[in-house]
């Protein structure tokens, strides 16, 4: 079985009307702006008001541009959480065996979760 893929606006679209293409492209290109920025998202010297505020701006963002299109399913969600609380936890310099809650890690960035900005 094969898929046909719509482009439009720049927006991956399968025949089945799902997003799933679009949300996986995204999720690279905000790793890829992610990746670029570490350096200063993983500063020591910068508070963590004004990483979470970089990360918002940059990582964020381009991970949710174009999003008001997609017709969002709970797994294109859960995807979109699981990148983002990836790059977080990376942020803050946490292990995952430190078991710490996503929740407070947003708080102390001061950042909105994606599927809440979603």
């Amino acid at each position: 079985m094969y898929f046909i893929l719509f482009y439009m606006y720049g927006h991956v679209w399968s025949v089945d009307g799902d997003a799933d293409e679009a949300v996986e492209a995204r999720i690279r290109i905000g790793w890829s702006k992610f990746r670029q920025l570490v350096p200063l998202l993983t500063n020591e010297d910068i508070s963590l008001i004004m990483r979470g505020r970089l990360y918002c701006s940059c990582g964020q963002s381009s991970m949710l541009h174009g999003s008001e299109t997609w017709p969002v399913r709970k797994d294109n969600e859960v995807a979109l959480q699981r990148a983002e609380m990836s790059m977080v936890t990376w942020m803050r310099g946490i292990k995952l065996k430190d078991r710490f809650p996503s929740k407070e890690l947003r708080e102390r960035l001061g950042t909105d979760g994606i599927a809440l900005v979603l």
